[in-house]
């Protein structure tokens, strides 16, 4: 197909058609929002109002290190000092986004950890009359813009195999995942880290954290890319099978967190520097062994003021998670702190474009509070003998958070307005099955002061016909693009100017 051989820098050529309206104009804006989706939470009503852009970047696209770019839906965050405000109502700004562990459709690789930055021009698309894919992409046009390989101690690469083995702790670093990158040099070298990034949180100094599945920890890199600091969760969450450590994801352990359930949401207070992280769903113990029963996962905070000396568990909570009509906990891939114990919390099934079928039920942005919530850290449910929900029933005495439906990506009035759609025919208009991320920027409207813009996009399991995984070529049988999606929303629990200080404005 044509349009998939064009270079992703001409994705970013401004659009001779004028699609978008100025922020201060009440009326463009109020028209967009026909369908506003209202939630009361916490004492604030948070306002949905509706899909304002939509962007891809193409299944086949090539980074810099010659692989496929694919997979950088798994976490994103907007670059410190790039968002700005364009005096013709447009928006510029870098994302920095990463991939989790490369192209595994058959088993795990030898795939480096690494990030990119990709720069974007947003364009707020506010009628409600239907644009074509090809224009609905001029929404939110994106353009590649450089890659940083990341390494553990002594510079040596990270890998995205099983995890087969364990080293011991070391150096005032704990326990951690590693493999064996089947080198000819192995045996000369230390296995490498073993990592499947699903965070990301910016620090002010370059620095930033990563959340990993395998573990699940979190990590620290410099802004050169060289791991600095790593967290381990408390025991309750290490996977354990047969008494022992295993950080397998290939089976789910007796306790601790599923497999390929670690820790998917990060998220960062920067007016109280914690971060927080949460689980996909529920450790085994309390329900994790069966979808039916999965849906208390737990959220951690950690106090991140002096990083470097320490970063002290200061949290804990049970969160609930929603559940499809056949009684499966739509799990949670993403989190993103609102203010004032209120959250955002990306829950979703698996199917979509690149999914196990076509038409797909969940697909939200929802809210959470923990206002009011139990917090259990330093408590016996730091132990895996302790379960919070054994069977996926609460224990009494905790008080989960609450939990609230927010935003629907499968609105089928608000896809349709950019050419995309929910079910058959399986093309490239179809919604991709992984949604994974989520960020925010500041509208900046003052009309409308609290509106933020949420920028979610999809993991697309670096799945192409015509792809690179660690220079070699591969086909997946299918294309599944990268896909950007753009909402407005109102959120007033943000304390003023705490998102304008996380992103650098």
């Amino acid at each position: 197909m044509l349009s998939r051989l064009i270079p992703l820098i001409l994705l970013v050529l401004v659009a001779e058609r004028a699609i978008s309206v100025p922020l201060t104009d009440a009326s463009a804006v109020t028209s967009a929002a026909a369908s506003a989706v209202s939630a009361s939470l916490g004492g604030f009503t948070f306002v949905n109002k509706g899909l304002v852009g939509f962007g891809l970047i193409p299944s086949d696209f090539l980074e810099s290190t010659g692989d496929t770019i694919g997979g950088i839906g798994s976490a994103i965050a907007v670059k410190r000092g790039t968002w700005t405000p364009q005096s013709d109502g447009t928006f510029t700004g870098r994302l920095v986004v990463h991939p989790d562990r490369g192209f595994n459709v058959d088993g795990t690789v030898d795939y480096q950890a690494r990030r990119h930055e990709i720069s974007f021009t947003l364009a707020p698309y506010t009628d409600t009359a239907n644009l074509n894919f090809s224009l609905a992409q001029e929404t939110f046009k994106l353009s590649y813009v450089n890659t940083t390989l990341e390494v553990e101690r002594g510079g040596t690469k990270t890998s995205g195999l099983d995890p087969a083995a364990i080293r011991a702790a070391q150096s005032g670093f704990p326990a951690v995942p590693t493999a064996d990158p089947q080198m000819p040099i192995a045996s000369l070298v230390e296995p490498h880290l073993t990592l499947d990034i699903e965070g990301i949180a910016l620090n002010a100094d370059g620095s930033y954290w990563l959340s990993d599945e395998y573990g699940p920890y979190i990590y620290r890199f410099d802004a050169g890319g060289h791991i600095i600091q790593t967290i381990q969760p408390p025991a309750a969450i290490l996977p354990v099978i047969s008494g022992s450590v295993n950080f397998t994801s290939l089976v789910d352990p007796d306790t601790g967190r599923a497999g390929n359930q670690g820790f998917e949401g990060l998220t960062i207070d920067p007016l109280t520097n914690t971060l927080y992280a949460m689980l996909q769903s529920a450790t085994i113990q309390d329900g994790g062994d069966d979808q039916s029963t999965s849906f208390f996962t737990r959220l951690l905070a950690y106090n991140i003021a002096s990083p470097l000396t320490s970063a002290p568990l200061i949290g804990e909570w049970v969160v609930p998670l929603p559940q499809s009509s056949s009684g499966n906990t739509e799990a949670c891939s993403e989190i993103h702190f609102l203010g004032n114990g209120t959250f955002l919390a990306l829950s979703r099934d698996g199917k979509g474009r690149g999914g196990s079928s076509n038409k797909s039920s969940y697909k939200q942005a929802d809210l959470f509070s923990i206002v009011g919530a139990t917090d259990i850290h330093g408590t016996k449910f730091d132990l895996a003998a302790n379960p919070i929900a054994s069977k996926g029933k609460l224990v009494k005495g905790i008080t989960a958070a609450t939990y609230m439906s927010f935003v629907n990506f499968l609105d089928s009035t608000q896809l349709a307005r950019f050419g995309l759609h929910n079910g058959s025919p399986d093309d490239e208009t179809l919604i991709d099955a992984k949604w994974e991320s989520l960020a925010l920027a500041p509208v900046g409207d003052p009309v409308f002061p609290d509106d933020y813009f949420l920028i979610t996009a999809s993991d697309n399991d670096f799945l192409s016909t015509h792809g690179v995984s660690l220079g070699v070529p591969f086909d997946a049988g299918i294309d599944v693009d990268n896909q950007f999606l753009v909402f407005r929303l109102t959120l007033p629990s943000v304390p003023r100017g705490s998102v304008q200080t996380s992103i650098g404005i």
